[in-house]
Order: C-alpha cells, then sequence, then structure tokens
C-alpha cells in the first residue's frame, strides 16, 4: 500500500498523506487519478483523471463514484475523513 503526498492535476492544490490508509484522491475537488488496480497498488498504467460523478452509501460511510475521462471506467473509492463534504453532498444529488 502507497500513502503518499501529491499534487492534484485537476485543482493543482498540495496533497498531504493519510496516514491511516492509501489516499487515492483529492480531498479538495474530490478529482482522483487511475493509478491502482487494487487500493494502493499504484500498478494501473492508465492514468487518466477519476472524474467523481455521484456516491453511494457503503456500511457507515460513503463511496465516491468515479469515470475515468481516459479510458471511461467507472471506479469507486471510500471516501476520506477529510474530503470536501459540501461536494459529497452535491454528488449525493446527481444520483
Amino acid at each position: 500500500m502507497v500513502d503518499e503526498p501529491f499534487l492534484c492535476e485537476y485543482c493543482n492544490r498540495q496533497v498531504s498523506k493519510l496516514n491511516y490508509t492509501a489516499r487515492d484522491h483529492c480531498p479538495y475537488c474530490l478529482y482522483s487519478k487511475h493509478v491502482d488496480i487494487m487500493p494502493g497498488d499504484r500498478l494501473n498504467d492508465c492514468m487518466g483523471l477519476l472524474k467523481p460523478i455521484g456516491v453511494e452509501k457503503f456500511k457507515d460511510t460513503y463511496k465516491i463514484i468515479y469515470q475515468c475521462e481516459k479510458c471511461h471506467k467507472t471506479h469507486r473509492n471510500i471516501m476520506a475523513r477529510d474530503d470536501n463534504m459540501d461536494l459529497i453532498i452535491e454528488l449525493s444529488k446527481m444520483n
């Protein structure tokens, strides 16, 4: 599992490590990058931006639903504790 800081390629903000699991998306704009096959492995060679397109309830939290802007596959990531809740709420209205 790789948990590392990164520069968001969508909003250009510096994103810190999550420190409890692999950071897999920007907490500010919620965009991600199609880099994993399994969470945190960084083995996917697509490298397209994952656009947040919705959310779904998952246990006691939510998963963000993404569509890759390059290969068009959909992908789901569990939201992080520090994610922008205003954007999570807006995405929930899109379902």
